[in-house]
């Protein structure tokens, strides 16, 4: 199979991928707490492992992809609590990201994808790529993994309806990749009196910030019992599949993203 990762290629051969109009795909992750069972490069790993399997669904059916390593650290001040996280402020998550995307243009890809496997991240990189898109003329595509997968993701999950934090998903995919690195014998210390989600006191529409501590005692949020290595791989392979089937899309890279057109007057 075709090499993807960016690392691992010389430089005449990554022009020759932006020369073929290859996807560039950055993941962007995290280090942080993971509860008292999991290591705190969770999501730095299973970025990387979505990134590497997507890839390659990517390639094998036709189209040039390449993945950049993973950008371990994000947005994670509400995990600092509980120790062992890696932060950044905003102005310097959105220089180094910015940073990297003026590189990746320079060398004549426009092709893009920030894949975000983080949630503290999320609100950002859709601020980035609203603000990147129109400033350096390339659309930036921007996605979380569990939300551009959600509906495979809640048919495999048995006890809760998408991926949280150290849970069930989470914790079954680690399982797959990494099953060293998962202390099965403390998942019962996941158990802890969480306090209700916002939504649930206030109903939707309404946003505030909580660090994990004041909702979760264990650092945990969902149900790592329920996890399985085999429900990590099914996972695996359905967000890949879907993630692959959207980057495979024509329309997705076709679509219009900006018109210098005036409308009419009254």
């Amino acid at each position: 199979m075709q090499q993807y990762e960016w690392r691992k290629l010389r430089a005449d051969q990554l022009r020759q991928q932006a020369a073929r109009d290859a996807i560039v795909v950055l993941p962007i992750a995290s280090i942080e707490q993971h509860g008292p069972h999991l290591p705190v490069e969770v999501d730095s790993m299973l970025g990387e492992a979505v990134a590497a399997r997507t890839a390659e669904k990517v390639l094998a059916n036709g189209q040039p992809i390449l993945v950049l390593p993973v950008l371990w650290t994000g947005l994670s001040e509400h995990h600092m609590s509980f120790g062992g996280t890696i932060t950044l402020d905003n102005a310097a998550f959105t220089a180094v990201i910015e940073g990297v995307v003026r590189s990746i243009l320079r060398h004549g890809f426009r092709r893009v994808v920030l894949l975000n496997a983080h949630g503290g991240n999320e609100n950002a990189l859709r601020t980035i790529a609203d603000d990147l898109t129109p400033r350096l003329g390339v659309p930036i595509v921007q996605f979380t993994y569990w939300y551009a997968a959600a509906v495979p993701i809640a048919k495999i999950l048995e006890t809760q309806g998408g991926l949280s934090h150290a849970c069930e998903a989470e914790t079954s995919m680690m399982m797959a990749v990494r099953p060293e690195l998962v202390a099965k014998d403390r998942i019962p210390l996941a158990r802890a009196n969480d306090t209700p989600n916002l939504d649930d006191l206030v109903g939707g529409g309404v946003y505030m910030w909580r660090s994990i501590g004041s909702r979760s005692g264990s650092g945990v949020i969902g149900n790592p019992e329920a996890a399985s290595a085999e429900k990590g791989e099914r996972l695996l392979d359905a967000i890949s599949s879907s993630l692959a089937e959207k980057l495979c899309n024509a329309d997705l890279w076709a679509l219009p993203w900006t018109s210098d057109r005036i409308p009419p007057g009254p």
